[in-house]
């Protein structure tokens, strides 16, 4: 069983810990690249240190045993002031320049409450825990003050980084009144069921009815009113689904519930003014939250809990996404007031998600981007399920002698890359083919997109992450000259779809045809970069469905073309194409075939940036290879006994569904 350590930091310490945090950063094995670093050889995107499929510790600390043991220690040797903790199991960030979170607890102030998060966080951040003792009766307004001196330290160290809070309940309180008390601070506000509610909540109610009681006796009635066996329950049934053996799940279930029980011997160390205080402390944080909460000007993801029974959080992220300019909710369906405690929360893949986590005043998708963990995989193979299981990929790459090969050897090892291809319909053939590569080969393609694919999402629910999360998380971009000269700068390998939306989109009979424009500048850009093009095509995405209509059926009725032209409109779509999305309707899958071509280099193509003709003829060399792979792919799968998903579903049932299923020899 893994133990969580702590190191303590008294408030007057911090400048020198955070001194000697910079200095042992700055001797060690982190390494940072220009982005005009190709003009001395390739370069390989780095990520500010990190790898893609990088171990965030999610799974390593999921039972409450680990929180309970940490909170029993600090108990037994608690005393003095309130500090700051530094969790030694979050290590120190691998992420180079990395920003300060600062996490404030909730009433129980122990600062334990992100135990499930240390190492993630701690990967991406310089994570710092507020601890308030037992017998510490700090107001307030100094514990405010106390986060604001290390904000201003920070602040004034760095001015251009943007600083983390993470606020838990109560904890959510004090990080409003100092984003409220200094609006001029960058700050990123992360709220997990804040605190705000208090008076409408059901934790009052219930601390009034048993106010004649003990303090031991009100406390443990509200741990029990929040302690969340559903999710428990889940925890388990996932534990079984991941192929271990049910007894290890129902291990930790009944673990996770006997720690629980060991905690109430926790209350016997209370003093008896202890519950008073706490409320008194709640009314005073909720109160000043409140009247200032029109100061705020800070971005806040809010992150609630509808299942909670303590607070009415549903309704209170509701409330407070009105009155915050800069607010966006992620609501959670079955979890309940301890969130961060619970299994399947990833705060960590939500702030990527959401395109909140920067090293500067302004998010750049480039150079602040963070490449998947391994839980964000588990998560994208949880999106792409169904399609993989209904279309199982085949994948084909061509070696330098020109040899076609199974699988993505052929594939150039190191950046900058550019992969050019085809859409096939709805363009889903985008999921499999970035899961693939990152399994395969922990390749991030980063791809190029219509800004339609990137809305700033207001509200977001738990179910799972869609397309556009899947999108952040895999580092798309959205279509513009600057973004390709960046990522190709940076050594990446670059996704790029020339037919777009059109080619996504397309009309009946117009399977498997590229609408490609005329304009050859991705070639001339690669060249500038010493890029390898590799030409790819896809086919049979169209096996999976019927088309009822496109946009040419639209536009033959009355009132069509305007119909078109205002959706479009709506759209933003920058040109005058008309576009609609198709309706369809599913019919029996066929499979995926992907053929990744003969890798062109462009390093000494000094004519492809000088001679118009040349980057052409470049350009189309490029579109007939496309043209001629999805030829041979449409020839070749005629050979695959496996292309019928019956064949496929009976060759995995008898040997695993994991393993490959065979398909034509090329």
């Amino acid at each position: 069983m893994a133990t969580l350590s702590l190191s303590l930091v008294h408030p007057q310490a911090l400048p020198l810990w955070r001194q000697g945090l910079r200095q042992r950063r700055l001797h060690g094995s982190f390494s940072c690249q220009s982005r005009h670093a190709h003009a001395a050889g390739r370069v390989q995107a780095s990520y500010r240190g990190l790898e893609p499929l990088y171990d965030d510790g999610y799974g390593t600390v999921n039972d409450l045993g680990h929180y309970y043991k940490a909170i029993g220690e600090l108990v037994e040797h608690d005393g003095g002031p309130p500090r700051w903790l530094c969790p030694v199991d979050a290590g120190e960030p691998a992420v180079e320049d990395a920003p300060v979170m600062l996490y404030l607890p909730g009433i129980d102030g122990m600062g334990m409450g992100l135990c499930m998060h240390h190492k993630a966080l701690g990967t991406i951040f310089e994570l710092r825990c507020m601890h308030i003792p037992l017998r510490d009766r700090t107001p307030f307004e100094e514990l405010v003050t106390m986060v604001e001196d290390v904000v201003r330290a920070e602040h004034s160290a760095s001015p251009t980084k943007p600083i983390y809070i993470l606020g838990n309940s109560f904890g959510g309180c004090i990080a409003l009144a100092v984003a409220a008390r200094n609006p001029g601070t960058d700050l990123v506000l992360v709220l997990v069921n804040p605190a705000t509610s208090f008076e409408r909540s059901r934790i009052k109610t219930l601390l009034s009815v048993f106010s004649p009681l003990s303090d031991r006796v009100c406390i443990a009635a509200a741990a029990l009113l929040n302690y969340n066996t559903h999710n428990e329950v889940n925890m388990a049934l996932s534990i079984m689904k991941s192929g271990r053996h049910p007894l290890e799940a129902l291990s930790r279930l009944t673990s996770n519930m006997s720690s629980s029980l060991k905690h109430s011997k926790m209350l016997d160390k209370l003093p008896k003014d202890t519950l008073k205080w706490k409320i008194k402390l709640i009314k005073q944080a909720a109160s000043y939250a409140n009247s200032h909460i029109e100061s705020v000007t800070a971005e806040v993801l809010l992150l609630a809990s509808c299942a909670d029974r303590l607070l009415p959080s549903k309704s209170e992220a509701n409330r407070l996404q009105k009155k915050l300019p800069k607010c966006r909710v992620f609501f959670f369906e079955k979890h309940g007031h301890s969130l961060l405690l619970e299994h399947g929360v990833h705060v960590s893949s939500i702030i990527k998600c959401s395109s909140l986590y920067r090293h500067s005043r302004r998010y750049h998708r480039v150079r602040d981007y963070i490449p998947p963990s391994a839980t964000d995989m588990k998560e994208a193979d949880k999106i792409s399920r169904g399609t993989m299981l209904k279309t199982c990929p085949a994948m084909y790459s061509t070696m330098e002698d020109g040899a076609v090969v199974r699988g993505l050897a052929g594939l150039p090892e190191e950046g900058p890359v550019l992969l050019v291809g085809n859409h096939m319909l709805m363009g889903t053939e985008i999921i499999p083919l970035g899961a693939e590569l990152m399994r395969r080969r922990k390749v991030v393609v980063r791809g190029v997109a219509h800004p339609l694919l990137f809305p700033r999402k207001a509200r977001t629910r738990s179910q799972g992450h869609d397309l556009f999360d899947f999108l952040n998380l895999w580092g798309g971009v959205p279509m513009t000259y600057r973004c390709m000269y960046e990522l190709l700068a940076a050594g990446e390998f670059v996704l790029l779809y020339p037919g777009g939306y059109r080619e996504a989109l397309h009309c009946k009979g117009e399977e498997h045809r590229l609408f490609w424009p005329d304009q050859a500048e991705f070639v001339r850009m690669a060249a500038q970069f010493d890029a390898t093009i590799v030409p790819f095509g896809v086919v049979g995405e169209d096996d999976l469905v019927n088309l009822l209509w496109t946009y040419d059926d639209i536009r033959s009725v009355p009132f069509g073309g305007k119909l078109l032209r205002a959706y479009s409109n709506h759209l933003k779509l920058r040109d005058t194409q008309e576009v609609i999305f198709p309706g369809a309707v599913p019919k029996i899958p066929g499979r995926f075939y992907y053929r990744f071509g003969k890798p062109i280099p462009t390093r000494g193509r000094q004519d492809v940036l000088t001679d118009r003709r040349a980057a052409t003829e470049l350009y189309f060399d490029v579109k007939s290879e496309v043209e001629e792979i999805i030829a041979y792919l449409l020839e070749k799968r005629e050979e695959d006994r496996y292309r019928s998903i019956l064949p496929r579903l009976l060759y995995r049932a008898v040997r695993g569904s994991k393993t490959e299923v065979p398909a034509f020899n090329p």
